[in-house]
């Protein structure tokens, strides 16, 4: 009887086994962000542009082009404090805006960040109390000693892509930290040996969601009116028959790069996007370039091409190459602290 019933609980699987494996492998994530703090993340030979609030706009844009860097913290020297983080796409927002309103750029390019900043200030972001080390008003940081799952969860928590780490004691921004920072830490040292994610990311839910495509023969302006009105970092490119065949994000700065001034950036933004992606130069190699996955593929392999060819996104695609959704360094920590 005692033997019977061994056998039969044996043969039998446990119920919810599925959720238990992955609530296990969450666990096991969120437990390796508690035990790291944001200084982990803080590169030896790492730099952090920081702009003065008094200086041009459009001279602290080519600034960041210059500097390849997406984002930079803004210091006003009246109040000696940061007052915000300045990013491509508010500068990519500013020129569709002067476009949009027939303002001449010759005025964009003599406002200051400040007089800018003061014409569209925003409310504080939502996300109620901040997480112990964080501070959460109209310049979130982290201390370095905050550990990375706060920092995951101030991220989500306010909608924002960049966050600095800084020390307190004297206002100094160590680093700037994105969804693709944390997830590029995480590929390089978490070791976990157990199968934890063999699922399917269609069936987890990742790579599903409405899908949104442009055509390259779209303008510019009106690929990013589209990103902007769907909330959208980045957008598959399609064919006429609908398959995928490239990518476009906002952190693309081609356009800007190859302008000379703010007349020839508002152009610009009326040129065909399949021009526009023409001009990237094939030999560099930018976290934007195109890399597919299909809806089959396991959350560990998923995982894996993310640390082999450090990127952005995946964009997951059927049999046929058409797109199903796209999968995000956010979509990953987002799932892995859920």
């Amino acid at each position: 009887m005692q033997s019977g019933l061994s056998s039969a609980i044996a043969q039998t699987p446990l119920l919810g086994e599925k959720d238990v494996v992955r609530a296990a492998g969450r666990s096991s994530i969120s437990s390796f962000l508690s035990s790291h703090p944001a200084l982990s993340l803080v590169r030896p030979s790492g730099k952090v542009v920081v702009f003065s609030t008094s200086i041009p706009i459009q001279l602290a844009f080519y600034a960041l082009v210059e500097h390849d860097t997406q984002s930079a913290p803004l210091w006003d020297e009246q109040t000696r404090s940061f007052e915000g983080l300045l990013t491509v796409s508010d500068f990519i927002s500013l020129l569709r805006d002067h476009s949009n309103r027939k303002l001449p750029p010759a005025q964009l390019s003599s406002l200051t960040i400040k007089e800018v900043m003061a014409a569209s200030r925003l409310p504080p972001p939502p996300g109620g109390r901040a997480p112990p080390g964080v501070r959460h008003d109209s310049f979130p940081a982290v201390k370095p000693t905050a550990n990375l799952l706060q920092v995951c969860q101030l991220l989500l928590s306010t909608g924002r892509d960049f966050l600095p780490v800084m020390l307190p004691e004297d206002s100094r921004v160590l680093a700037v930290v994105t969804y693709t920072t944390v997830l590029s830490f995480l590929v390089s040292h978490f070791r976990e040996h157990r199968r934890l994610f063999d699922d399917p990311i269609g069936e987890l839910g990742i790579a599903n969601g409405e899908v949104v495509t442009v055509n390259a023969s779209m303008r510019l302006d009106e690929v990013l009116g589209v990103m902007e009105e769907r909330g959208l970092a980045a957008v598959p490119v399609v064919d006429d028959a609908g398959v995928v065949v490239n990518v476009y994000a906002r952190s693309d700065i081609t356009f800007l790069a190859t302008a000379t001034d703010a007349d020839s950036a508002v152009l610009n933004l009326s040129v065909p996007l399949g021009d526009i992606l023409a001009q990237q130069r094939p030999d560099v190699a930018t976290p934007d370039r195109l890399f597919k996955c299909s809806p089959g593929q396991t959350l560990q392999s998923v995982f894996e091409i993310f640390a082999s060819v450090k990127f952005n996104r995946l964009v997951c695609v059927d049999e046929e190459g058409r797109c199903k959704g796209v999968v995000t360094a956010r979509d990953l920590v987002a799932y892995f602290i859920s």
